[in-house]
């Protein structure tokens, strides 16, 4: 099982998890990333370093958020991999909690 990332990442997209993971597994869209399904290992140390908390293991997944499962695999073919932290979307602060942000999603 993967880790996924959900739609809290979306317009916020903080990369304190890039840093830890040992395996270079999440890929970068403009205002979302995504981790590759066939590239993690399931370690789980991305998901504590979320401030949105965003990453779920797959197994553990909100219901209203299975569609991410799909979008994850999707995108990380698409888009570029990055392995360095970033600083976080100007606009994070503002949307860390809001819900429902799937239809903000660039692709």
């Amino acid at each position: 099982m993967a880790f996924i990332v959900t739609d809290s990442c979306i317009e916020c997209k903080h990369t304190d998890c890039v840093e830890v993971c040992p395996v270079d597994c999440f890929y970068e869209g403009e205002n979302f990333l995504v981790i590759s399904p066939d590239e993690c290992i399931d370690c789980g140390l991305c998901e504590p370093e979320c401030p949105v908390d965003a990453i779920f293991s797959e197994d553990e997944l909100p219901a209203d958020q299975i569609k991410f499962i799909e979008i994850n695999e999707q995108l990380s073919k698409e888009w570029p991999n990055i392995t360095q932290k970033k600083d976080a979307l100007p606009q994070a602060e503002k949307y860390k909690n809001q819900k429902d942000k799937f239809n903000l999603l660039k692709r």
